[in-house]
């Protein structure tokens, strides 16, 4: 490729008023790229228009663009914390993630500014700076992932691609790759922009051709192992944390949608996470409730419940079998701070005292493995939250599952866009690992997803009801799974040692 001697503008392509007006139209495009509107194509103007923001920025500018694209993308997107514990949550938590979202992308500003002084040439331009800008973008979204406590990894770029023809792609990069990938074509078409290369369109043809590729790219093969039959039942009972619980009506919910698969031939029924209300291994009444359903439907119950062992609290799915034991259980690994759990209780209950003060349960994390054996078949367990988070789903699908069942509980969030979202990361899960997924909710929106991310049966949210399908079984390793953790540390390194190579190279420039 012919060498291209147009230097960088020295100056910000935008003014500071209109860049922090374009970082927040940036936002907002990013929320409607989520469900419940899930229009994946915005995700792309959506980058474009946070990278043309931060283009020429100083570090101080950079963080103000950062800040209110933070600020009005999670204030849209995390709406539904709002719904039972008012401002101040849904807040706190935006407010966390916009300011780590606005000190994560002054690399990004940094790498704009120093890599096309260091290396002016055609290729760093269109292909080295591109590469290093999302390389820098994954390493922001893993770092607002993993902090503060164990992170908030809900927002990342290639979750929104769940129905996309983008999608199969994370079967062979992982989701963090599949960012990579979306952000690289957006940057190489600024950049290609930037240098009016529509002037000599042949330039254009090879990056052109290579994204439209991308379009049509396979999922990366695995192999068909059999089926399983499984019935989820979604009981639409008062599981909320503020609903009104008589004795006894979770589980009376659950049993009561259970009952049209009584006499059905069943492998395994599923229900979902807080299906039962409390403790089966320390409450003899409840345990012969689940006893009694196990048997009726002729098949073992995964249920859900909060376990206390050693006055430890978890969030336990059980499998439970007719002749009344369950020695298989697995417990939550990430519980949720603030919701399941309360990090330095003593510092913000000096705080916000009245909210802290609902929260009197500490979960403590799993560390027991996320499968079961069924028949001989291995189930892959995630549940609610543990479902964004990639350890949880590698390692089960890594020690042999065969089909992923995510078990939650959105009753805390009716009427919101959480469980549409929630389901569309399931989906992604179904694609990236190649299996499929049983996701049940206690009041919806629950599915069965093939490993193609093709909806197989649903049920609507605020309904109670039961899904009985033939569970296509498949065994084998995607590229994504094995390949994903070490995409995401080249990306997150590779990216630092980069942009420190082009600082440095930029300053011998001077």
């Amino acid at each position: 490729m012919p060498e291209i001697t147009a230097r960088p503008r020295p100056r910000a392509l935008l003014p500071l008023w209109l860049a922090v007006l374009t970082a927040a139209a940036g936002g907002w495009l990013m929320d409607l790229a989520y469900p419940d509107v899930a229009a994946w194509i915005l995700a792309f103007p959506a980058t474009a228009l946070l990278l043309i923001s931060l283009i020429g920025r100083r570090a101080g500018g950079a963080l103000l663009v950062g800040l209110v694209h933070g600020l009005v993308f999670y204030l849209l997107l995390v709406s539904w914390t709002s719904r039972y514990l008012g401002l101040i949550p849904w807040f706190a938590l935006a407010g966390v993630e916009a300011v780590l979202t606005a000190v994560a992308v002054i690399p990004i500003t940094l790498a704009y500014r120093w890599l096309p002084r260091a290396f002016p040439g055609a290729f760093a331009r269109l292909i080295a700076l591109p590469a290093l800008v999302a390389a820098l973008w994954v390493g922001r979204e893993l770092v607002v992932g993993a902090l503060p406590y164990s992170g908030f990894p809900w927002a990342r770029l290639g979750m929104t691609q769940s129905t996309s023809p983008l999608a199969p792609l994370s079967s062979w990069v992982g989701v963090s790759g599949l960012s990579f990938l979306m952000v690289f074509a957006v940057a190489v078409l600024v950049e290609s922009i930037r240098l009016r290369l529509w002037r000599r369109p042949v330039r254009l043809l090879i990056p052109a051709a290579a994204v439209a590729l991308l379009l049509f790219v396979p999922a990366f093969p695995t192999t068909a192992a059999g089926s399983l039959r499984i019935g989820a039942v979604q009981g639409n009972g008062p599981t909320g944390y503020f609903d009104e619980r008589p004795p006894y009506s979770i589980i009376d919910a659950q049993t009561d949608a259970s009952r049209p698969l009584y006499g059905e031939d069943i492998d395994l029924l599923v229900w979902p996470e807080g299906s039962v209300d409390s403790d089966p291994f320390q409450n003899a009444d409840l345990a012969r409730r689940l006893t009694l359903v196990a048997n009726r439907a002729g098949a073992p119950l995964l249920a859900n419940a909060a376990t206390e062992r050693d006055g430890e609290y978890f969030n336990t799915s059980m499998l439970w079998l007719a002749d009344g034991t369950a020695e298989q259980t697995h417990d939550k690994r990430h519980p949720v701070p603030f919701g399941e759990y309360v990090p330095d209780r003593a510092f913000y209950n000096a705080i916000v005292p009245d909210l802290i003060g609902l929260l009197q349960r500490e979960y403590t994390p799993g560390t027991n493995p996320p499968i079961m054996e069924v028949d001989s078949a291995i189930i892959g367990l995630a549940i609610c939250f543990d479902v964004i988070y990639d350890d949880v789903i590698r390692e089960g699908v890594g020690d042999g599952a065969e089909v992923l069942i995510l078990q939650t509980n959105n009753a805390d969030f009716r009427g919101t866009d959480e469980n549409l979202q929630q389901l569309a990361f399931a989906r992604m899960r179904a694609i990236e690992t190649g299996r499929s997924v049983v996701n049940i909710s206690t009041v919806g929106t629950s599915q069965i997803i093939r490993p193609d991310g093709s909806t197989v049966a649903f049920l609507n949210a605020d309904e109670a009801g039961a899904m009985l399908e033939d569970v296509e079984l498949r065994s084998g390793l995607t590229a994504g799974i094995v390949l994903g953790p070490w995409v995401q540390q080249l990306l997150l390194w590779g990216g630092l040692a980069a942009l420190l190579i082009g600082w440095w190279s930029a300053r011998r420039r001077g």
